[in-house]
């Protein structure tokens, strides 16, 4: 693993903060290694366009491979996402 050595702070909202921590409590990971992943991931997907189809697939494409890179809990990961666009 590459040496951390950026401190960044910023500040969330309780829900937004609320969200960090369950999903690093489902990863079992730190909770700035699940913005890492997220910055990542957001990155890759922002660089496939949405708004044609071959960009759509390449986005489910990409998440189909993180998910099984990362051994991820599907049913959880869905359930995480369903709640967070309550």
């Amino acid at each position: 693993m590459p040496t951390m050595n950026h401190r960044t702070t910023f500040a969330l909202d309780e829900d937004t903060a609320q969200r960090l921590k369950r999903l690093a409590a489902r990863w079992n990971v730190s909770q700035a290694e699940v913005v890492r992943r997220s910055v990542k991931q957001a990155e890759k997907t922002a660089s496939a366009s949405p708004n044609d189809i071959q960009g759509r697939i390449e986005i489910a494409r990409q998440l189909r491979a993180s998910l099984k890179e990362r051994n991820v809990d599907v049913a959880a990961w869905i359930a995480t996402a369903h709640d967070s666009r309550r």
